[in-house]
């Protein structure tokens, strides 16, 4: 786990032996299960490394001067599909409280082994649709922070994110490429939803060039309508033209 230990230095962490174990066991039955299910493309072992593990720890250079930011906040990870960025940062900060949340079953089915497998303790697999999970009390405005490994619009996660933020927390969503529209896009969002951008971090490792983490705050609770029904945040996203949206007064 050379490439591993070399990108967690740059970000300023010094994984143990016992980290560097169960990341290892991590990458094992990852490569095991994507035999029989489609968890990633990515399977190379120096590339996973990088694109996988490092890139779910680059969180952390969002993270600087929140309060929270201890060992034991709360974390969630919408859409973690093999677990990522969810997992690696649950190894990193093993007391902090993580909810790992995916629709596709036999994606959660491999999470609930792997959790097993690593010894993690504190974590939680739910198979359900962001869309209705943040309609729970449970689970509404719960979480210190929350991450997304982005496939969607930033508008569209944005809605799927913030709903789970408590006032204070941070949304903090992967992305890569030019974004100017976007960001135009999701931070319009994010007033409506009950946050603001607070910025863009650049990543600077080897491996992960034009990768940079789009940084959301909450700041006040968001409307009892959103996110809107599956598959709205998507078909509709909020900051679009023509979309509707009820801003924060």
């Amino acid at each position: 786990m050379e490439k591993l230990e070399e990108g967690s230095r740059r970000l300023g962490l010094e994984l143990t032996a016992d980290q560097v174990r169960q990341f290892e066991a991590y990458y094992d039955s990852l490569v095991r299960w994507n035999r029989r299910v489609n968890l990633t493309g990515i399977t190379d072992r120096d590339e996973a490394q990088v694109r996988h593990f490092v890139d779910s720890l680059t969180v952390t250079l969002a993270l600087e001067g929140a309060p929270w930011a201890g060992d034991g906040f709360a974390l969630l990870d919408v859409g973690t599909g093999a677990g990522m960025p969810g997992i690696p940062l649950k190894v990193v900060y093993p007391r902090a409280r993580l909810v790992l949340l995916d629709s596709v079953a036999k994606k959660t089915a491999f999470l609930r082994e792997v959790v097993g497998e690593l010894g993690l303790e504190g974590v939680e697999v739910v198979t359900r649709r962001a869309e209705e999970l943040a309609h729970l009390a449970r689970y509404r405005e719960s979480f210190d922070l929350v991450v997304c490994r982005a496939v969607g619009s930033l508008a569209t996660v944005a809605e799927l994110m913030l709903p789970f933020c408590r006032k204070g927390g941070l949304a903090v969503v992967h992305k890569k490429g030019d974004m100017e529209r976007e960001l135009g896009q999701a931070e319009a969002a994010a007033n409506v939803l009950g946050g603001r951008l607070r910025g863009v971090r650049e990543v600077n490792i080897e491996g992960l060039e034009q990768h940079v983490l789009v940084v959301l705050e909450k700041t006040a609770a968001t409307p009892a309508a959103y996110p809107r029904r599956t598959g709205m945040p998507a078909k509709r996203p909020l900051g679009a033209p023509g979309a509707a949206m009820r801003p924060i007064r």
